[in-house]
């Protein structure tokens, strides 16, 4: 259901030359990261969206267009970027830098860019992806995302019309963000505090900066979406009114507040 709602338009944006982006956000132990990736037996929507992309392009090569494919994966943990394609020793202690290119725009330093040719391909990369990520264990979840992960698809199509060669290049974003959390429900004490601490802090940018630039961008404004300080307000560049926002609530009663803020 959340593919036919929301899957279905990213896809078609890509295929129309437009970049588009989709967060998952909400109370930890809410359900977030399993509706972003899903199972092995119950895929979640960045792998539905990503086999979507592959079985339309074969459609599109009969018609003579090609087309090339590059995923990144990066993870915001307590105000510093990783490349999630890395192994984790290679990273230590080495946070990536944001930068702007003068005529490509906003990129991060020295990311990893994989080229995938197939859907195994691209799910091989998502998996080693999720096994550099930083979880830890929390009353409130056993496997508690404690960063914000970010998967870039960069799709580009080339053509030729009346003779002429052409390139459109659009990129996805699909955000799985770290969970909101409450000392007193989490339990968290010592590192796993300071980690809920900063993951809220980012989370907090969110309540103005994104409610006003996703109300400007649906007027057809290209704008950048100002959140977690610094690194996403300028690597997350829309040029689409294609920028859902899955709010992902707790159904116990006791989560009454916290799932109040959430939808405020």
């Amino acid at each position: 259901m959340v593919y036919k709602d929301l899957g279905t338009e990213v896809v078609d944006c890509a295929f129309e030359g437009y970049n588009a982006c989709v967060f998952a956000y909400g109370q930890t132990g809410s359900g977030k990261t399993f509706t972003m990736m899903g199972s092995s037996d119950n895929q979640g929507l960045i792998p539905r969206i990503c086999k979507a992309l592959f079985d339309r392009m074969c459609d599109n090569s009969k018609r003579g267009t090609t087309h090339r494919v590059q995923v990144s994966y990066l993870e915001i943990y307590q105000e510093r970027v990783a490349d999630l394609l890395i192994d984790r020793r290679d990273r230590e202690n080495k946070s990536l830098k944001v930068r702007e290119h003068p005529k490509k725009g906003p990129y991060v330093q020295g990311l990893t860019t994989c080229l995938v040719t197939n859907y195994g391909h691209i799910q091989d990369c998502m998996d080693r992806g999720n096994s550099h990520r930083t979880t830890a264990s929390t009353n409130m979840n056993d496997v508690s995302s404690r960063s914000h992960a970010i998967f870039t698809i960069t799709f580009i199509q080339a053509s030729y019309c009346d003779g002429v060669p052409s390139e459109t290049v659009s990129k996805i974003h699909l955000v799985d963000l770290a969970g909101s959390e409450r000392a007193d429900s989490t339990g968290a004490t010592g590192q796993r505090l300071k980690e809920g601490a900063h993951i809220n802090k980012s989370l907090v940018t969110l309540d103005g900066p994104i409610g006003k630039n996703l109300g400007e961008i649906g007027q057809g404004n290209a704008q950048a979406i100002l959140w977690n300080l610094f690194y996403l307000s300028i690597y997350l560049e829309m040029s689409h009114p294609t920028t859902p926002l899955l709010a992902k609530c707790n159904a116990a009663g006791h989560h009454l507040a916290e799932t109040l803020v959430l939808l405020h």
